[in-house]
């Protein structure tokens, strides 16, 4: 019983440290300066207090080194594969760190710990000792770093297991609702009833609505397995759905779909095809007027946007859509793009908009 408290105990403080960022680099400086400062005592026999105010002396370039590198040098340029810039910054960053290291020693940490008088190096001469900074320095620095990198991508990956994880999950255990809620068998009987209609009048349409329900019945079930498909084959899937969703309204409707694709990307799939959906459903099927669909799309290297807008009938059914359909879908862009979408509702007295914005990587 006590072995379980205590085990229970570490499981949750460590849970609890994971959850805190700031928490969790102060526990590794802090460990940092525990593990080492005995051996710099032991090594040069000087007072505890004296390996302290070293200590700290040498841990400022070391704390700067880690996170330039680790959220610098490596994200911004090591990442994307631009390998001469990194190689630039890194000589440089090593120089640098090196001087401070000596700088601080010289300047802060010997005038606090030794007894006047004593001589000092200037900053130009620390400056220009390159094989003295690179013997005593470099290598002190660098073997933290190293440490700090380890240690920050180890806990990155495990993240980024666990978010997969529960991406998954939530995959599997939604994956017939959204299927449900994106082709739902209303579209389906509809959609075939229609084509029943024109296959009696001997209509030349109907092969071709007899085909698009087949590719999107291709998408949806079989080529939507992935985190991510294209973005050409989802604009496919929406220009097939609104050409069949089409054949119920006769000219009153009014639908225009206009895409500027700059480079072709990856989206994840059936979000945008609820979007369209949820404006036919609410929009065209609930106005008995002139009910009118527009949707724009834009994909730039840096950003994807997607507005859909469409009339409204009634103020109840706007309200109704705002808390429920676009939760689900809030919910889908949290775990697929945390940190990097925009989701923008505006609402006024006959038109309902939708604004997705997505960060490209």
């Amino acid at each position: 019983m006590v072995n379980y408290t205590i085990m229970s105990y570490l499981r949750n403080f460590t849970e609890s440290i994971q959850q805190k960022g700031v928490t969790r680099h102060l526990l590794f400086w802090i460990g940092i300066v525990l593990l080492t400062i005995p051996q710099n005592v032991l090594e040069s026999e000087e007072p505890f207090l004296n390996a302290l105010v070293y200590k700290i002396c040498i841990l400022i370039p070391q704390i700067s080194a880690s996170y330039f590198f680790a959220y610098f040098v490596i994200p911004k340029y090591v990442s994307k594969k631009k390998y001469i810039v990194s190689l630039g910054l890194t000589i440089l960053g090593t120089y640098f760190f090196a001087v401070l290291a000596r700088a601080l020693i010289i300047h802060v940490g010997e005038p606090l710990v030794r007894t006047p008088p004593f001589e000092k190096e200037t900053i130009v001469e620390i400056i220009t000792q390159f094989r003295f900074l690179l013997l005593h320095y470099v290598a002190h620095i660098y073997s933290t770093v190293f440490i700090f990198l380890a240690v920050k991508y180890f806990m990155n990956y495990k993240a980024v297991k666990e978010k997969e994880l529960l991406f998954t999950k939530e995959k599997v255990a939604s994956e017939l609702k959204t299927l449900k809620a994106q082709l739902n068998p209303h579209f389906l009987f509809n959609t075939l009833n229609n084509i029943y209609v024109l296959s009696l009048e001997n209509s030349p349409k109907t092969p071709k609505s007899i085909e698009k329900l087949s590719n999107i019945l291709d998408h949806v079930l079989y080529r939507c397995n992935s985190k991510y498909v294209s973005l050409s084959s989802e604009i496919a899937l929406l220009e097939n759905y609104i050409e069949l969703e089409k054949l119920r309204y006769d000219d009153r409707l009014e639908i225009n779909f206009n895409n500027c694709i700059e480079q072709d990307g990856e989206i994840a799939p059936l979000i945008l095809l609820s979007l369209v959906e949820n404006a036919f459903k609410h929009g065209a099927g609930e106005d008995s007027g002139s009910p009118k669909i527009t949707i724009d799309l834009y994909n730039t290297q840096n950003e994807f946007k997607f507005v859909i807008s469409n009339t409204v009938a009634t103020q109840s059914d706007r309200l109704e859509r705002t808390p429920i359909g676009l939760k689900n879908i809030k919910k889908q862009l949290n775990l697929i793009y945390p940190g990097r979408f925009e989701l923008q509702i505006d609402s006024s007295s006959k038109l309902f908009v939708v604004t997705i914005i997505l960060k490209n990587k």
